[in-house]
C-alpha cells in the first residue's frame, strides 16, 4: 500500500489487545493536580507505543518531585503515538484534532524516522523540525525474531547461531518445521507494516542486509538486485499477516498459549528485544500497570539475535524546532532528559528490559529471561534516510499479497445522522471505504458483500462484487458502494459465520486470507444468536488454513467486546472507530494488516 497512506495509522485504533494510550503508572492523579498549576511548563511528548506507559510512569515521579525550572513547576505529558504514524503527521503538519496533542517532545523508537521526517520535510519545502547533530537517547533495544523456545532450540538456540537464512530455508521448504520431524506446520512469521512500525522496518532492513551479505552501507541499487528482491519476497511469503503494531502478534500469541496452542499461531515475530521479556511477564502490551495479571506463558519466547546482524532502537529525545516550543518548554525538555538519563529512571527501564541510554544490560537481560546479554554479535548501520524510503517502497512491492472480503452494514440505524454536518454513518463510511481501496495493491484481491437483516431471501447477506484484482475492479466497487441505501437490523453472526465460510472454501494459500467487518450494532437475526457458536467456527483446524476476521466497531452502539471475542477467535484483531469522523485512519490501520 502506498507509503505515506499506511503511515497514518500512527492515531488509530485500538485494537482487540488493550495498547497503552499515554496514561498508566502510579501517581498519575497527584501528577494531574500538579500539571494544572497555573505557574506549571508543560512539556507534551509523543512517544512510541513500546515505551509510552513506562514514560508515562517516569513523568508522574518527575511531577512527584516537584521539579523547577527557571522558577516555574516542570511537568511532562506523554501521549503514544505509533513512530511512522508521527513521523507522517509531523511532516503534513500536525493536526491536534486527528493526531492528538500537538507535541513538544518527539520520541520515536528509532532515530531512523528522524532521518525520514527531515526527507518528507525538504521534499514540501517544509522547515526542519528535527536539527543538526546527535541525538540523546532514552533507552535502547535490538531488534531480535521472538520464537517460541522449544521452536527456537529446533534450530540450536541458544549455542548455534541462527539468522534470516534460516528463515528463509524453513518458508521456502514445503514440510516446513516437518524437515526436523517437528509437527508444526508451516513456518509462519508475523511482521509489521515497516511504514508505521519500527520493528518491521528494522525487520526489513535486516532481511535486504542478510540478502546482499553487507553490514553497512546498503545502497538503493542493492535493494533492486532481482536476487536480493527475490531474497526478501520469499521471507515476506511466509508472513501470516502484517499489522500496525507488534500487540497484535503477541496478545494473539497470549490467548493461543492460554489455550495450550502456543506452537500453532505464529513461528516468530520480529519485534524488539524488551518485548520478549513483556511477553514471558504474562504482559505483552509492556503498561506497568498491568505487569503481574495475567499468568505467564507455558510457551515463552526467546530472542534470535540475526546472526547476519540487527538494528537497534535507541529512543532518541527530540525537542522540535518548532516556533510554538519556546525556550520554557525547552529547559523543561532538558530537565526531564537529564532526570530520565538518571539513575532511577534508567533502573526502571532496566527492570522493563530495556538496555541503557548508552547501551548496558541490566538484570532482566538473562538466558533465564530468553535473553542474551552477549548479543548481538553483529550491530547493522543504519542506512541513510534515502535508502530506508525505498526499502519502505520496495516492500509495497514485495510484500505477501492479500485476498480480502470486504462486509459492510447497510442496517436501518447506518442511517442516523453524526457529527455537525449531519451526514449519515452510512454516507461517511461510503466514503472512507471507496477512498481505502487506494490502500490496497492493484493485484490484491478484494471482494464486496453488505448484511443488514433483508438482503437476499432468508440471508441477511449479499454479494455486490467477486473477487478479482482491486485495479481492474476500483469503479465497479465505487459504484456499488456509492449506490448503498440503510434499511433493516443487525445480522452481523450470520453473515461474519458465512463469510469466513466462503472465504474458507476459496483459501490461497500465496495470500492474506481475511474479512473485514465494519458494523455499527448488535447482531439483531434470531436464527443465528450464538456467539460461542460463531467462535468456534472461526477457530480455524489448520492453523495453516487460518481466516482472519478483522472487525469494526463503528459508532457507540457497537459492540466492541464481542467483535474482540469475534477477532480473538480467528487470530486477528478488532478496531475501535466509535468516533464516525475516525473511520478514514481506523481502515487504515486494518488495511495494514494485508
Amino acid at each position: 500500500m502506498p507509503l505515506v497512506l499506511a503511515a497514518v495509522v500512527g492515531v488509530v485504533a485500538v485494537v482487540a489487545v488493550r495498547g497503552v494510550v499515554g496514561g498508566g503508572g502510579s501517581g498519575d492523579a497527584p501528577a494531574k493536580a500538579a500539571a494544572a498549576r497555573a505557574d506549571c511548563v508543560t512539556v507534551q511528548v509523543a512517544a512510541s507505543s513500546e515505551k509510552a506507559a513506562l514514560l508515562t510512569s517516569v513523568a508522574a515521579d518527575y511531577a512527584k518531585a516537584d521539579h523547577q525550572v527557571g522558577g516555574r513547576c516542570a511537568r511532562v505529558a506523554v501521549t503514544s503515538k505509533a513512530s511512522g504514524g508521527a513521523t507522517e503527521a509531523l511532516a503534513r503538519g500536525w493536526d491536534a484534532r486527528a493526531d492528538g496533542p500537538v507535541p513538544d517532545v518527539w520520541s520515536p523508537a528509532s532515530t531512523s524516522w528522524t532521518g525520514l521526517l527531515r526527507q518528507r520535510t525538504t521534499a514540501r519545502d517544509a522547515p526542519d523540525l528535527v536539527g543538526d547533530g546527535p541525538l540523546p537517547s532514552l533507552a535502547r533495544t535490538p531488534l531480535v525474531i521472538a520464537m517460541p523456545k522449544p521452536m527456537a532450540q529446533t534450530l540450536g538456540w541458544p549455542a548455534t547461531p541462527i539468522g534470516w537464512g534460516d528463515v528463509l530455508a524453513l518458508a521456502k521448504d514445503p514440510r516446513g518445521w516437518g524437515r526436523f520431524g517437528k509437527p508444526y506446520g508451516a513456518f509462519k512469521l508475523g511482521k509489521t507494516n515497516p511504514g508505521v512500525s519500527t520493528s518491521g522496518l528494522n525487520a526489513t532492513v535486516g532481511a535486504y542486509f542478510a540478502a546482499t551479505g553487507l553490514s553497512s552501507d546498503l545502497q538503493t541499487a542493492d535493494l533492486a538486485k532481482p536476487a536480493v528482491q527475490a531474497y526478501v519476497k520469499a521471507v515476506e511469503g511466509s508472513v501470516v499477516h502484517y499489522g500496525d503494531t507488534t500487540l497484535t502478534f503477541l496478545s494473539n500469541l497470549q490467548k493461543a498459549d492460554d489455550a495450550g496452542q502456543g506452537l500453532t499461531y505464529v513461528s516468530a515475530v520480529t519485534v524488539e528485544e524488551k518485548s520478549v521479556w513483556d511477553y514471558n511477564q504474562g504482559n505483552p502490551s509492556g503498561d506497568p500497570a498491568t505487569l503481574g495479571k495475567h499468568p505467564k506463558p507455558r510457551t515463552p519466547l526467546v530472542a534470535v539475535y540475526p546472526k547476519e546482524g540487527t538494528l537497534f532502537s535507541d529512543n532518541p529525545w527530540v525537542v522540535l524546532k518548532a516556533p510554538y516550543v519556546d525556550d520554557a518548554k525547552r529547559a523543561v525538555a532538558a530537565d526531564f532528559l537529564a532526570y530520565a538519563q538518571g539513575r532511577g529512571p534508567q533502573a526502571r527501564f532496566a527492570g522493563a528490559a530495556f538496555r541503557s541510554f548508552d547501551g548496558r544490560t541490566g538484570d532482566q537481560i538473562v538466558p533465564a529471561q530468553g535473553l542474551l546479554p552477549d548479543q548481538p554479535k553483529v550491530v547493522l548501520g543504519a542506512p541513510s534516510p534515502p535508502v530506508l524510503a525505498a526499502v519502505q517502497a520496495s516492500w509495497n512491492l514485495l510484500r505477501k499479497r492479500a485476498k480480502v472480503l470486504v462486509v459492510l452494514d447497510v442496517s436501518g440505524s447506518m442511517g442516523e445522522a453524526v457529527g455537525s454536518e449531519g451526514r449519515s454513518k452510512l454516507e461517511l463510511a461510503k466514503a472512507a471505504a471507496s477512498r481505502s481501496l487506494d490502500l490496497l495493491a492493484p493485484d490484491d484481491q478484494v471482494a464486496l458483500w453488505v448484511f443488514s437483516t433483508q438482503q437476499d431471501g432468508s440471508k441477511p447477506y449479499r454479494q455486490l462484487v467477486p473477487f478479482g484484482p482491486v485495479g481492474q475492479r476500483k469503479a465497479v466497487l465505487r459504484a456499488k458502494i456509492a449506490d448503498l441505501v440503510p434499511s433493516g437490523g443487525t445480522g452481523l453472526y450470520a453473515t461474519t459465520r458465512a463469510a469466513s465460510a466462503s472465504l474458507e472454501a476459496s483459501f490461497e494459500p500465496s495470500r492474506i486470507n481475511a474479512v473485514v467487518v465494519l458494523t455499527d450494532g448488535r447482531n439483531e437475526f434470531p436464527a443465528d444468536s450464538d456467539l460461542g457458536s460463531l467462535t468456534r467456527a472461526l477457530t480455524a483446524e489448520d492453523a495453516d488454513r487460518a481466516v482472519r476476521v478483522f472487525p469494526i466497531a463503528y459508532g457507540d452502539d457497537a459492540d466492541l467486546g464481542e467483535l474482540t471475542q469475534i477477532a480473538d477467535a480467528s487470530r486477528a484483531a478488532a478496531y475501535d472507530a466509535s468516533d464516525p469522523a475516525s473511520l478514514d485512519r481506523v481502515l487504515t490501520a486494518v488495511l495494514s494488516n494485508f
